[in-house]
């Protein structure tokens, strides 16, 4: 979840049974826990990849602001399933382990809204761009990843936001972005993901929540404006019908036929961008 939402009250629950999609099918995935060394400590993280050699290409999916847990394991495993060698971290590895949130967690509940707001302070733009090279680096790293061929990242609420700042930490390696329900993509500040993109060598996918798009109409322009100037390939969707958090199961604005149209548009985005 973005900071927008947590003060707007929406409710999400930390654990969710069961696939993020229907009809999980593909080849067999190995899932290990890992420790991956940053500039600032040993961060824990979700690898997954599918059974073999390989090689795949690798991606790097960051979690919403509850990060790492059971909801974004099943995601990880079900990309690799269709190919990838995929890294989910913890965004508080300097904090505490994942889980770093226990149920029952309500954003209605003030004591659980400042636990998550004081976490959500630690994840800082210095910090990000330390924590993305390192994770792209371990990424390379593997023995199953195809190096010959870029990194996809993508990254939900406020994990699109660390997504576009991936693609400007190793820009040499990845070449495809994709932000559901990102936050704060597109602000007044010196440091706003958008003002990244003429250092990327990405195509992105950036899908707009629709109630983010009436909150704050002019991001999706701002966004589009600066893949064009920048002259890289991408597509800027508002998902009508869709609130903040519908990619996300478990989440309580849930919308499966809209995360399964941007499950396909992501997959397609990783077929063009990562060959």
């Amino acid at each position: 979840m973005c900071d927008d939402e947590i003060h707007q009250g929406r409710v999400a629950t930390l654990s969710a049974p069961g696939p993020t999609g229907p009809g999980l099918v593909g080849p067999a995935v190995v899932e290990r826990d890992v420790e991956v060394a940053t500039p600032d400590g040993q961060a824990d993280a979700a690898l997954f990849h599918p059974e073999g050699d390989g090689p795949w290409p690798a991606v790097l999916l960051w979690p919403d602001a509850l990060s790492l847990r059971p909801v974004f394991r099943d995601m990880g495993r079900r990309l690799a399933a269709d190919g990838y060698v995929v890294l989910v971290p913890n965004l508080y590895y300097r904090v505490r382990p994942a889980p770093v949130l226990e149920d029952p967690f309500d954003f209605a509940v003030p004591a659980d809204r400042e636990k998550l707001m004081a976490l959500m302070a630690g994840v800082t733009t210095e910090g990000t761009n330390r924590d993305a090279a390192a994770y792209v680096a371990f990424l390379d790293a593997q023995p199953q990843t195809d190096r010959g061929r870029p990194v996809g990242t993508q990254g939900y609420c406020m994990g699109g936001a660390l997504a576009f700042r991936t693609a400007a930490a190793a820009p040499a390696r990845v070449g495809a972005v994709a932000s559901f329900h990102g936050g704060r993509l597109a602000t007044d500040g010196p440091d706003s993901p958008h003002l990244l993109v003429p250092t990327t060598r990405a195509e992105y996918l950036v899908a707009v929540a629709d109630n983010d798009d009436r909150a704050d109409p002019a991001a999706k322009d701002t966004l589009a404006a600066a893949l064009a100037a920048a002259q890289r390939p991408g597509k800027v969707e508002v998902y009508k019908g869709a609130d903040h958090g519908w990619a996300v199961r478990g989440s309580q604005v849930y919308d499966e036929t809209a995360a399964e149209r941007a499950w396909n548009e992501l997959l397609a985005l990783y077929r063009r961008a990562l060959a």
